[in-house]
């Protein structure tokens, strides 16, 4: 009888600090070839501003076999959803800040696997944020399905000098103002026991017994967090603890590229039409091959203004169906600019869709208060087995004049609550080190 082997241990915690976060994928793997966390049913805490769960729209799923072709066609928004399908990640619990709300709050249930007719990466949710990208379809449709579980958990910032009591796992989180409506429901049921799941996405499963709602009040404190991080997270879990540190501060640097006005007209040619609630199958895959048509014009479009952006070529073009804001955004971007990266103005549109992205540039107070707030819910998890960290500072999520001050907050709370570090900070590009004390 063959003995299990042993779960290898670092000897301190490794932390491995990119500057793109697709750039944490090649780290992971090392580990999973290194037998320090499992080939198959990965864990990950995943706390962003952003859910990066979107897929390589036109990769083909057999790509996530070859790891060198696989690195090459990731981005920062669709890392994730390519290690679901290839075995790897199995759990997912996106830990979001209050200003982030592209997916709703709850415990659902999804498949990832190859579309059949396209032999590309597909998911079975019905979302909003998967819809937009045309990404879903129906599970018969899947090949190689592979089960996601996703929790969406709410952080909200933790005033510092409210403490938390260790006997009841309470903290004085407050909500702010902006988030909730009545603040003296929040003061009453601030740290009332997490007590159920949450509502699944639409066309996804929940997890739990569903029987009871939890409240707006309850959403966001470390007594919910806690609880719901102890559902997927078990005391002797190996998983993955992944920081953007856009987290705690965050831009939308598409907001500062164009003008007010070319935003709202990038929302006019890039709007999705949001299928009805309880549409059927047919309904999905129609609204999925428009939506799909709708972004493979728009991406010709700008593919053809970057050849030729003559007013007969515009006109043209903007005389196509949808496409009549095209003439106002063409001239507004020339008006400020002799040659537009109209490659750009497509990526700035496909932001715009169904809803803008985060934008909420935290003061030191704030950030203070969403440190204290990870601070508290990571003292009750067991130590994760390797912490990814991404600054996305230069392409300017996580604002650079405060990405250094978070980053060594972080890594502060880290050998605080879990000792010695072992910190590599691949973004400077010099050799790694190892460190007992943070910067």
């Amino acid at each position: 009888m063959k003995t299990p082997p042993q779960k290898r241990v670092y000897p301190k915690l490794p932390v491995w600090i990119v500057e793109d976060h697709h750039e944490v994928v090649k780290h992971i793997y090392r580990a999973i070839g290194s037998k320090h966390i499992p080939m198959k049913g990965i864990k990950m805490v995943h706390l962003d501003s952003h859910p990066d769960l979107l897929i390589p729209v036109n990769m083909p799923a057999d790509t996530v076999y070859d790891k060198e072709t696989l690195l090459s066609e990731l981005s920062i928004e669709n890392w994730i959803m390519p290690m679901v399908y290839a075995g790897h990640v199995s759990h997912v619990a996106w830990l979001h800040p209050y200003w982030a709300q592209q997916i709703k709050e709850g415990e659902h249930s999804m498949c990832v696997g190859k579309d059949s007719s396209t032999t590309t990466i597909r998911v079975t949710s019905t979302d909003d944020y998967f819809l937009s990208d045309a990404l879903y379809v129906p599970l018969d449709q899947l090949e190689n399905p592979k089960e996601l579980q996703l929790n969406v958990i709410r952080v909200d910032p933790v005033d510092r000098t409210q403490k938390r009591t260790p006997e009841n796992g309470q903290s004085g989180a407050k909500l702010p103002k902006s988030a909730v409506k009545e603040e003296n429901d929040v003061q009453l049921k601030r740290d009332a026991p997490c007590t159920s799941s949450c509502q699944p996405l639409d066309g996804s499963t929940a997890s739990g017994n569903g029987s009871h709602t939890v409240t707006k009040a309850d959403e966001g404190s470390t007594s919910c967090i806690t609880e719901r991080l102890s559902a997927v997270i078990e005391q002797s879990d190996p998983f993955i603890l992944d920081i953007d540190l856009d987290f705690f501060s965050c831009k939308n640097p598409f907001k500062e590229m164009y003008t007010q006005e070319e935003y709202a007209l990038l929302q006019e040619l890039y709007s999705f039409s949001r299928p009805q609630q309880d549409s059927d199958e047919e309904q999905l895959l129609d609204c999925v091959e428009r939506r799909t048509h709708q972004l493979e014009d728009l991406e010709a479009a700008f593919a053809e203004l970057v050849e030729d952006d003559g007013q007969e070529t515009v006109e043209r073009l903007a005389a196509n169906p949808g496409m009549k804001s095209l003439v106002r955004l063409v001239h507004s971007l020339k008006n400020r600019t002799q040659s537009p990266d109209y490659e750009m103005v497509h990526q700035a549109g496909l932001t715009c869709d169904y809803s803008e992205l985060p934008h909420h540039i935290s003061s030191e107070e704030e950030i203070q208060q969403m440190i204290t707030a990870v601070q508290l819910f990571l003292e009750s998890m067991p130590k994760p087995t390797i912490v990814t960290i991404s600054r996305s500072s230069l392409d300017e999520y996580c604002p650079a004049e405060q990405v250094d001050s978070i980053q060594n907050s972080v890594l502060n709370i880290l050998e605080t609550l879990f000792g010695c570090l072992d910190v590599h900070r691949e973004y400077e590009s010099i050799p790694s080190e190892s460190t007992s004390q943070t910067p």
